[in-house]
């Protein structure tokens, strides 16, 4: 039968769903709080009570604000509506200030915002093409990727315990279902990347997808791009939207002479290889093997204790240390490295472009080599490769194993972020029944992405699923 999409009487289950999944999380409201509470409660207080000029200057908190400009101003109009539930946690002295009205509106602030993430999670629904005549609502393919998209356990974790807000940037990249405006994909995502930098993570994907299959308006005949087809107005127009915003974002801080002060904030290398807690990625086990080698060696007495250097590695603490045995990793290793990783991707999305499914793949492949190969990597940054990975799991069942493992292994690995027994008992339980649901809903139908969202190699991922 000709498949279709989604169909229009789906409205009633999917606010069902998006209604369900806000719900549970106004019962997190008053569970435990991490540090991230009090940095965004001192970056409210910042741009509230400082002038712009002070911004990327206060130090009054070891948690200054290291956002960009975008976000910083995110930030400030929060503030305003926040002096209307308590004014004292907008005073930058009030360090580790927590009143229950500062909890309920940073809590409040997160859940309603979701409604950003909704519409983009629906406008990945219509992109999926539904069997015609199909009644079982569990073999629907926008039914299943509306569960695995709201119910994820990742946003579930971090946005209501950790504050992160991710919730408000990921869906920030959703493109137009327009595919014929690609203009208006770049202009999304560079919001994005001036809202949370950790998307250069994705932008290789977004910059070489964009450059060949909109800048380069004909392919050969063999799929190889064809040289003479080179549309320089095309490129300017791209420069032009992605300069306009970051413009709009940096331009302030450019005229005040303050350019090199924030991208000291936003890009501070002295923090590390790894974050306090580390990330499961390549430069832990470089850690643990380092940490492995040092015991060997004085054990064997192949190495003098008093000469090695601190284990500050282990020590929780986000600063610089230097390896004991293993040569220590600077940030421009990790580039190389990272930039390593994706290059296949790269390669072989500008060699034959495979529509919005090959762009899809090479985003979630660039986000998993800068995870598995990045400087400090936070933990949760997992997350941007399985948000992506959910379309790919609804498509066909071999993605829907990957997806299996990424998922249930990516979301395990945060939970040393909740170490008070209540919440992690919570937790536990919850992934247990949402890993149970992710490994049986994907395998129930697998699907293809609909017409509009698959154009064949000149394709543009203007729709909102990427």
């Amino acid at each position: 039968s000709r498949p279709t999409v989604m169909a229009a009487d789906s409205c009633s289950w999917f606010s069902a769903l998006a209604v369900g999944v806000s719900l549970l999380k106004c019962f997190f409201i008053s569970a435990y709080r991490s540090t991230d509470f009090e940095v965004h409660r001192n970056w409210l207080a910042i741009t509230h009570s400082l002038p712009v000029s002070r911004w990327y200057y206060e130090n009054t908190s070891e948690w200054t604000l290291d956002y960009p400009p975008l976000f910083a101003w995110f930030e400030f109009g929060l503030s305003q509506v926040a002096r209307s539930f308590d004014a004292n946690m907008l005073q930058v002295e009030n360090l580790n200030y927590a009143s229950p009205a500062t909890v309920l509106f940073q809590r409040l602030s997160v859940i309603v915002t979701d409604v950003v993430f909704i519409y983009a999670a629906r406008e990945c629904c219509r992109c999926v093409r539904e069997p015609k005549g199909s009644r079982d609502i569990l073999s629907q393919p926008s039914f299943v990727l509306a569960v695995l998209l709201l119910w994820n356990f990742g946003l579930l974790l971090v946005d209501r315990i950790l504050q992160l807000c991710l919730c408000i940037k990921l869906p920030a990249s959703a493109r137009r279902r327009r595919e014929r405006h690609p203009g208006k994909g770049a202009l999304l995502f560079a919001f994005l990347l001036n809202l949370k930098h950790i998307y250069l993570y994705v932008a290789p994907a977004y910059g070489v997808y964009l450059l060949r299959s909109y800048c380069f308006t004909q392919d050969n005949k063999d799929g190889s791009i064809r040289w003479s087809s080179f549309s320089l107005l095309r490129l300017l127009a791209l420069g032009a939207i992605v300069t306009s915003v970051c413009a709009l974002s940096f331009g302030p801080f450019i005229a005040m002479g303050q350019l090199p002060q924030v991208l000291s904030r936003l890009f501070p290398f002295k923090r590390g290889l790894c974050h306090a807690y580390w990330a499961p990625n390549i430069w832990a086990l470089y850690n643990v093997l380092d940490k492995t080698l040092a015991v060997l060696g004085v054990r064997l007495k192949l190495l003098e204790e008093a000469e090695l250097p601190l284990a500050s590695m282990t020590g929780g603490l986000v600063q610089e240390f230097e390896h004991s045995v293993l040569p220590s990793v600077t940030p421009a290793v990790t580039l190389v490295c990272t930039l390593l990783s994706i290059l296949p991707a790269a390669a072989s999305i500008w060699l034959r472009p495979r529509g919005a499914r090959g762009f899809l793949r090479c985003l979630l492949l660039c986000a998993l080599g800068s995870f598995m190969f990045g400087w400090h990597v936070h933990e949760k940054a997992i997350l941007i490769a399985i948000l992506p990975l959910s379309i790919l799991a609804v498509e066909n069942r071999e993605d829907a194993g990957i997806f299996l493992i990424l998922t249930t292994t990516g979301h395990y690995s945060l939970f040393p972020l909740l170490f008070t027994p209540a919440v992690l008992r919570g937790f536990c339980s919850i992934l247990w029944r949402l890993s149970t649901c992710w490994g049986w809903l994907p395998w129930r139908s697998p699907v293809r992405l609909s017409s509009r969202c698959r154009r064949g190699s000149r394709g543009c991922p203007s729709s909102p699923c990427w």
